[in-house]
């Protein structure tokens, strides 16, 4: 992901990129778990943490807005 304000680059892995589409869709935080948590098949709640800090560094880097 290219963020041509800043000028940075970020890696995204495929559950990054999957997270994001989802936050691009609307999706809310309990639906991104729920769905990462069916397509990876793991748990829930290993996924919500990991969700959480993943959206919390994405609006860190202002590459998201609250919404």
């Amino acid at each position: 992901m290219l963020d041509i304000h800043q000028g940075q680059m970020f890696n995204l892995n495929p559950v990054g990129s999957r997270i994001l589409e989802l936050l691009e869709s609307g999706s809310t935080e309990a639906e991104i778990v729920e769905t990462i948590s069916r397509e990876f098949s793991v748990s829930q709640d290993m996924v919500k943490n990991d969700v959480r800090e993943f959206i919390g560094s994405l609006k860190e880097h202002k590459l998201v807005a609250e919404r």
